[in-house]
């Protein structure tokens, strides 16, 4: 059960947890493995309970629920209990010749108590994949779900509760804006890692300043589309629209706006017109693969975004339902909001180009994306769009499904975030490269100590 939130609880809560994590506890292979099996036991326990509260929070179906949500979760709880024990393991490093005999290491360790603040749009997994990271790398946390999902938050805080000590892992609910800065305020954590907004990530970074506590952000941004005029026009509409209205377009990495090349973008548009309505019927409200607007204030953004360019397709809208339809439109200015804010929503904007130039200025207008997608078959194209735009990641020939490889690090650059994870990356931000460096004593040539006059011609020999 939620309860109300109250600093002075939190306050001993969190005292107890760097009691607990300074006993130890929380350092053995062992005890993180448990861990993360008792987390995966719960997470398959109450799968349906899960998918219930994220149908309730955002009419996400079982099947889009596990894809984007339960199933990347237990892909990344399998991945760190298979390769936790070789994560946790010093790993060797070179040794210079300046420092001969010795030999090095790098040791992996935990960071203490650390404070994960999480979002509405996939409420779920980006809680607990963060989590997993966490409890790999040997720390305790105070998860924050998003207040803007409620149903899901309190299946969250049901799960954590019940499998895990409160002085190890805990749960704060509450209004984000007043119980995040009261806590961060009251309490230095070792590592803050925040999704969500620019503007929340901005004002988080400030207050994690104040204490000089790393952070972890992962942002948002207006991510483009680019597609070449050899690129095939039909493959392209289908991985732009599933990565564009999966959750109804509330997704940071969707495809923000599309840049095509003016030779086929009259066949684009109309290729992306059918595809909507294959993938969703004519009444994408009825359809059981097309989710709804988080509440009435999103809602009310989006329909605001309607006006500022020419509907192809969509348009429609219900805010009794938080219903809006799949949306594609034209003649899109760069001066509107529909191109200068990130949308976030079921509305996508395609613009014309001529030359890679006209294209690239277009997304310079809103720098470091989270990521970026290219449609081309020409390697030469791939290499200019990589070589010239600063972006966190992205794909060829797709669109959003980097998310789902854990092999590859997942974050932002610039004004789309700090620090990236997933995998063995999510161990990684989690934990401090400890490197050390171990000296034999049966030697100890004279070199090093003074005096060192006429030693000069000697140095420079060894640190060439």
């Amino acid at each position: 059960m939620q309860q109300d939130f109250n600093l002075e609880f939190f306050r001993i809560r969190l005292t107890a947890m760097r009691d607990f994590y300074e006993s130890g506890a929380t350092r053995p292979l062992v005890f993180r493995l448990q861990q993360l099996r008792a987390l995966k036991e719960a997470v398959i326990k109450y799968e349906n309970e899960i998918h219930g509260a994220l149908y309730e929070d955002l009419k996400k179906s079982p099947e889009e629920a596990y894809a984007t949500e339960t199933g990347l979760l237990i892909t990344e709880l399998n991945v760190a209990l298979k390769n936790l024990h070789r994560w946790i393991r010093p790993s060797g490093a070179s040794t210079n010749l300046v420092n001969l005999p010795s030999s090095s290491k790098i040791y992996r360790d935990p960071l203490g108590v650390v404070f994960v603040i999480s979002p509405w749009n996939y409420p779920f997994q980006l809680s607990l994949i963060p989590l997993v990271g966490a409890i790999a790398g040997g720390n305790c946390v105070l998860l924050k779900p998003s207040e803007w999902a409620p149903a899901t938050a309190g299946v969250i805080e049901k799960i954590v509760g019940e499998v895990f000590p409160v002085e190890y892992i805990s749960t704060v609910q509450g209004d984000g804006a007043s119980v995040v800065p009261a806590i961060m305020h009251s309490f230095r954590f070792d590592h803050v890692f925040y999704t969500g907004s620019v503007a929340v990530g901005k004002l988080i970074y400030q207050m994690a300043a104040n204490d000089l506590v790393p952070v972890t952000l992962e942002l948002g941004g207006k991510s483009p589309a680019i597609i070449e005029n050899d690129a095939n026009i039909s493959v392209a509409a289908r991985r732009i629209a599933v990565g564009k209205f999966a959750n109804a377009g509330q997704t940071c990495v969707a495809p923000d706006y599309v840049l095509v090349h003016n030779s086929i973008k009259e066949k684009f548009e109309e290729a992306l017109r059918q595809t909507i309505t294959q993938f969703y019927g004519q009444q994408a409200q009825d359809s059981g693969s097309y989710g709804k607007i988080i509440n009435e204030r999103r809602f009310d953004k989006l329909v605001s975004y309607l006006p500022q360019g020419d509907i192809i397709t969509g348009g429609q809208y219900d805010r009794s339902h938080l219903f809006i339809a799949p949306t594609v439109l034209k003649n899109v200015s760069q001066e509107s909001l529909l191109m200068k804010e990130e949308i976030f929503g079921p509305l996508l904007p395609v613009l014309g180009f001529d030359t890679k130039e006209e294209a690239l200025n277009v997304i310079r207008q809103n720098p470091n994306p989270l990521s970026l997608y290219l449609f081309t078959g020409d390697s030469q194209a791939e290499k200019w769009w990589i070589d010239n735009v600063p972006f966190g990641g992205g794909c060829i020939n797709n669109a959003a499904w980097q998310f789902t490889n854990h092999y590859l690090p997942f974050g932002g650059i610039g004004n789309s975030g700090m620090g990236a994870y997933h995998g063995k990356y999510s161990f990684d931000i989690f934990t401090h490269a400890k490197p050390v460096m171990k000296t034999a004593t049966w030697i100890d040539p004279k070199i090093k100590y003074p005096p060192f006059s006429g030693k000069l011609k000697l140095f420079k020999w060894f640190f060439r």
